[in-house]
This record gives structure tokens, C-alpha cells and sequence, in this order.
């Protein structure tokens, strides 16, 4: 209409034509934008809220499942009896049955009588231990069995199970226990592991021809590769009650697994603990006894991150070299495989006269030595600058600001706005603040600041 208007050079037609243009693109957007506000109203429906707010913004859209059969399931159900690192699964990404929250609600009291029978007879039932592998491509071009995640798929039930046991495994623990350990414990979490490092060592740094070295050090399948048999000596030895001892080798042997790829799955096989809800807390009470036999070295640990931090003087290192040569051993004895290839080292020297530091050795590999490396979630260089830690966080908030301006293209209200803000920016920028935060320059932040308040 608008257009043959214009051809016909009818201006009072044309006026009309773009009004009525005008306002139907105006209705249109109100109606889309009641569609997405009522998309919002349910704030009782957190997951459907974000789920809205990832499709608006496309922040982290989820890859697809690799659906390529170019290697057998079979080979990577051998090669996934040993994963390369554990990884959790949220309870909504297993299958449900139909109207899972009135049948859970109604089989409450049978769940119940199923978890006391399994604890009082320390059996798990196999049904509930059977996992479901699905493979996510670590990158583009899959090349060998490794560029494949494995994301394990447990019952709801189990997931439930396994947290009411690792919570009375917690209160079980005394409180002593390994205080260089930081996940598990209360009152303790990454901020305190990653500020103790740089605290014992600028304190060692501050008295007179001192340097230290710190080995990061990377196991290989580090929750998979832990043999039931000497955890449940450590668990017993840690007093926990020997019927309890014997439900947890039960859940840890017999394990049955498959790899699904696609429409193809193998059969099942017997794996060990692959993706399970206790794997981090046993992971720790495993390594809860490999501590620094040299009161000049510290062993530091988040989970299965592990720290080795060396205060050397006077050029000395013997301590630090047997402190690393005995940690090797304790980790061949438990069964824990170290991958030097990842494993780094990293030396803090503030002298003016320093000397050569040559490479350590580990299972007769060289371990490489660097100026800068990622611990846990901050950037630590060896001149102890925060700049690379700081720029980094800038740069990803940045990044994460174009989401929220797409939010408000989108015309959504501000309380959703504000909560995708603190969600997947402000969260981030807090991220470990206390460690680096008093060492960060008013001008570092002012360009992010300034983006946040234009945004």
C-alpha cells in the first residue's frame, strides 16, 4: 500500500500508509514485549527466567552433543574407564519421568525405606549406580578419544542420595583436618587458598637473600584414577564407621557405565567413579595425609588443585628438591598419575643478584618454567603484579556488558536487568577480590565502571 502510494505520488494516501505502518510496528513491539515480560513474571521459575534471558542475549548457548561416529563407542567406553577430570551434572539434565515432582512428592516415603535398606546393608543398588556417558567436543576438529568431555548422566534419585551422605560425611570430619585443604571445610573456600599463597610467600620474601619456587602441579584423571580399596582405609582410619566405609566400596566397584554416541551405545561395563556427587570430597580425604615434610614448604590444595610452595634461603633448595621427590612417591603409592606436560613451575626472585634456576624433574620429564600462570581463578606472575590478574577481569566483564545492553534493547524490566548484572558481572568481578583488589590501580577499573553506568 505504502509503496504503491508512492508510485502514484498520492501524498495524503502515503501519509496514511506510514502511519498505519508506523503503528502496526509499534503494536507488534508491545505485544512481543508483553510476551517476554510475562516470560519473566514467574519468579518462582528461576530456571525458565534464565532460560528466557539466554535466548535474548545468546550468552553461553550450550554445543551440541557430538553425534559423530568416526570412533567406535566401544573404544571410548575403554577410554573413558579413566576420565580426565570429574564432571557434575545438574539433576534437571537427567531425564525425568512424567510429572516428576508429583511422583517424587508421592514415592517420598518409598525413596525413604530404599536409601535405610542400602545404608543398613551397605549394598547400592546397581540401577542407581548404572551412568549414562554423553561426549561433548572439547574443540572443532575431533582428532583422538581425549578431545571429547564427558558428561555423566546419573539418576535424580542418586544425586539426592549422595548429597545426604556427603553432608554426614562432613560432620563426621574433625575439624583439624588438613588445614592446607580448602574445599570442604567450613568457614574456608578459594579466596583463602588463593590469598594464603601470596601471604607466606611476600612474608618469607621480606627477610634477607630468600626466593621460593612453586610447582602447580596437574594429576591426570585425578577423581578416576583413585583406588577404592586405599580410600576406604583412609576413610577408617579417619573413624567413619566401618558399615558406612563398606557402602561406599560398594558404590565405587561394580559401577556400571556406557558410552552413548548418537543413536549408537555400547553395552555396559564396569567403570569406576565417573562423575559422581562424592568424587571431590573423596578426592580430598584421599590426599588429606600428603602433607610438607619440611617446615619450610607448604602443600596447598583446592580439591584436586595442588600447590607446592618452596621457601628457599640462601640459594638451599635440598628441602624443596625432597619435598617434590617425596610427593612423587606418595602419589605413585596412592595411585595418582602426575601429568608433567600441564605441571608448572614458577620462581619468585626479588634479589638483584640471582642466580640460574635449572628445570625440575619429575618421572624424568623436565617441568617447564614460567613468568605467569592461571591458579585456580586468578593470574599469578612471578614479580607478584596483579596487571595481567586485573586486565583479564576487565576484559571478560567487558565482554559479558554486551549481553545486558542486548537485554535492554530488548526493552526488559530493570529487576532483570539488575539480576543478569549480578549474575554474570558483578559475580565475576568479585571473583576472589580480597586477594587482588588492594594491589589494583584506580584506573584499571575506571574504563569497566564507566561501561557498567552507560550500560
Amino acid at each position: 500500500m505504502r509503496d504503491s502510494a508512492f508510485r502514484a505520488r498520492a501524498k495524503a494516501a502515503l501519509r496514511t500508509a506510514r502511519a498505519k505502518l508506523s503503528q502496526a510496528i509499534k503494536e507488534t513491539k508491545r505485544t512481543h514485549a508483553q510476551r517476554i515480560h510475562g516470560h519473566f513474571q514467574d519468579s518462582g521459575n528461576s530456571r525458565r527466567m534464565w532460560q528466557g534471558i539466554q535466548v535474548i542475549t545468546n550468552y553461553k548457548t550450550t554445543p551440541s552433543a557430538c553425534d559423530s561416529d568416526t570412533s567406535p563407542p566401544g573404544a571410548l567406553n575403554d577410554f573413558y574407564t579413566r576420565f580426565e577430570e570429574q564432571n557434575n551434572v545438574a539433576a534437571r539434565k537427567t531425564i525425568p519421568p512424567p510429572n516428576d515432582q508429583v511422583l517424587c512428592l508421592s514415592k517420598a516415603d518409598l525413596f525413604l525405606i530404599l536409601i535405610l535398606i542400602s545404608l543398613s546393608s551397605a549394598v547400592v543398588p546397581t540401577c542407581l549406580k548404572s551412568t549414562a556417558i554423553v561426549l561433548v567436543p572439547k574443540k572443532s576438529t575431533v582428532s583422538c578419544l581425549n578431545d571429547h568431555r564427558p558428561v555423566a548422566l546419573t539418576p535424580i534419585v542418586m544425586k539426592c542420595f549422595e548429597r545426604l551422605v556427603m553432608r554426614h560425611i562432613k560432620t563426621q570430619l574433625p575439624p583439624s583436618l588438613d588445614p592446607l585443604q580448602f574445599a570442604y571445610r567450613p568457614n574456608r573456600s578459594m579466596d583463602d587458598a588463593i590469598t594464603t599463597t601470596p601471604h607466606l610467600s611476600l612474608t618469607h620474601l621480606d627477610n634477607k637473600d630468600t626466593y621460593l619456587q612453586m610447582l602447580f602441579i596437574d594429576f591426570s584423571s585425578a577423581f578416576n584414577t583413585i583406588m577404592p580399596q586405599h580410600l576406604i582405609e583412609k576413610l577408617s582410619l579417619l573413624g567413619l564407621n566401618t558399615s558406612f566405609c563398606n557402602w561406599i566400596l560398594d558404590l565405587l566397584t561394580g559401577r556400571p557405565q556406557s558410552v552413548r554416541i548418537g543413536n549408537s551405545t555400547t553395552t555396559l561395563s564396569t567403570g569406576v567413579l565417573q562423575g559422581c556427587v562424592l568424587s571431590p570430597l573423596l578426592f580430598t580425604l584421599l590426599t588429606h595425609n600428603c602433607a610438607a615434610i619440611h617446615s619450610s614448604n607448604h602443600i596447598i590444595k583446592f580439591a584436586d588443585d595442588m600447590t607446592v610452595v618452596g621457601l628457599i634461603s640462601r640459594n638451599d633448595k635440598s628441602a624443596y628438591r625432597e619435598e617434590v621427590q617425596c610427593l612423587t612417591a606418595w602419589c605413585k603409592a596412592n595411585s595418582l598419575f602426575l601429568n608433567v606436560d600441564k605441571t608448572k613451575e614458577m620462581v619468585v626472585d626479588f634479589r638483584r643478584a640471582q642466580s640460574d634456576h635449572s628445570p625440575m624433574f619429575i618421572n624424568g620429564s623436565p617441568v617447564e618454567i614460567v613468568k605467569s600462570t592461571k591458579f585456580l581463578r586468578v593470574h599469578l606472575v612471578e614479580k607478584y603484579t596483579w596487571s595481567l590478574n586485573t586486565t583479564s577481569i576487565t576484559k571478560k566483564a567487558q565482554q559479558r556488558l554486551y549481553f545486558l545492553r542486548r537485554l535492554r534493547k530488548a526493552h526488559l524490566p530493570p529487576p532483570i536487568q539488575t539480576m543478569f548484572y549480578r549474575g554474570t558481572i558483578e559475580s565475576f568481578l568479585n571473583s576472589c577480590i580480597t586477594a587482588w583488589f588492594g594491589n589494583c590501580t584506580v584506573c584499571k577499573m575506571q574504563d569497566p565502571a564507566a561501561d557498567i553506568e552507560d550500560s
